[in-house]
C-alpha cells in the first residue's frame, strides 16, 4: 500500500511460493494493508507479522524505522504517519515540477502509477520515468535522477528517529533500524546515533541486507552484540519495484523469538 508493486495478499502468496514461514508486511507510513495480508497469510499457511516502515530523520539523515506489532489504533503513531503522508504529496509535486523541465513526466502519470497506494513518493515518480522510456528501472531512476544529492531533490518532513522509537514502544510495537549500513544510498547514521536509539528503546537492527557490504555487516553485527540488539535479516522486497527477492536475507528463528519476546 506504499511503494511495492504487489498487493498485500500478493506478497503473502509470493512468500508462500518461496517456502517462507514468517513474513512481515512493512509498508511506508500506513497500516492499511494488514487485514488483506493477514487473511491471505492464514489461507496459505504463513505466520503474519504486522509492521510499518516509518520515515524518520536523525541529524538530517534519513532513518527508516521498522515497527513490528504496533497497535493499529495508536493515536500518536497514526497522527505521525498521516502527517508524513500528507507532506509527501506536496514534496512529490515539486519534484515532478523540477524533473519535468528535463524529462517527459507529468503529475497525472505519477498518480496513475501510485494506483491504490496510500503513501505517494519518489518510487512512483521513478515508475513514471520508466514508463516514459527514459529510465530502465527504478534503481536507475534513483541513481540518475532521484537521489538525495540530485538537483531535483526536495526535502520532506519526517519525525525525529528518537521520538519515533519512543512512540513505537508506547504504541505497543517493537522498533528496529532498517538497512542502517546502506552507504550506497548516501551517508549512514553514525554509531553514536544508533547508541542513542538503543537507549530510547530500539530492539532490533538489520544486519543481513542486500545493500550492506561485508564490512557493514561485520560492523553492524558488532554493534548489535555490544548493545544487545536483535540482529535481523530482511529482503526489503518491493515486487517488481526493486531487484530484491523474497527470502534473499533471512532472520534466524532465534532472532525472531527474541524480537517477539520484546513485545509490550
Amino acid at each position: 500500500m506504499s511503494d511495492g508493486t504487489d498487493t498485500p495478499a500478493g506478497v503473502m502468496r509470493a512468500a508462500a511460493e518461496e517456502q517462507l514461514d514468517v513474513v512481515a508486511l512493512t509498508d511506508h507510513d500506513t497500516v492499511s494493508g494488514w487485514s488483506e495480508a493477514e487473511a491471505e497469510a492464514s489461507r496459505v499457511g504463513l505466520r503474519f507479522v504486522p509492521g510499518i516502515e516509518i520515515s524518520t530523520r536523525s541529524r538530517g539523515l534519513s532513518v527508516h524505522l521498522l515497527a513490528y506489532w504496533p497497535r493499529a489504533d495508536d493515536a500518536e503513531l497514526l497522527a505521525m504517519m498521516a502527517r508524513t503522508r500528507d507532506e509527501r504529496v506536496g514534496r512529490a509535486r515539486e519534484i515532478v515540477r523540477r524533473v519535468s523541465r528535463d524529462y517527459p513526466i507529468t503529475w497525472e502519470a505519477v498518480t496513475a502509477h501510485s494506483e491504490s497506494a496510500e503513501t505517494l513518493g519518489r518510487p512512483h515518480i521513478a515508475d513514471a520515468l520508466v514508463a516514459a522510456g527514459v529510465m530502465s528501472n527504478r534503481d536507475a531512476a534513483f541513481t540518475e535522477v532521484l537521489h538525495d544529492g540530485s538537483p531535483y531533490y526536495v526535502p520532506h518532513y519526517a519525525p525525529e528517529a528518537l521520538d519515533a522509537v519512543r512512540a513505537v514502544r508506547a504504541g505497543g510495537g517493537v522498533p528496529a533500524f532498517a538497512h542502517p549500513g546502506a552507504d550506497g544510498r548516501g551517508r549512514v547514521v553514525p554509531t553514536s546515533e544508533i547508541d542513542a536509539m538503543a537507549r530510547a528503546g530500539l530492539v532490533g537492527i538489520e544486519v543481513e541486507h542486500r545493500d550492506h557490504s561485508d564490512g557493514q555487516r561485520e560492523r553492524l553485527a558488532r554493534i548489535a552484540d555490544r548493545l544487545g540488539l536483535v540482529p535481523l535479516g530482511a529482503s526489503d522486497y518491493h515486487g517488481a519495484g526493486k531487484l530484491n527477492r523474497l527470502g534473499e536475507n533471512l532472520t534466524t528463528p532465534e532472532a525472531f523469538a527474541a524480537l517477539e519476546a520484546a513485545r509490550a
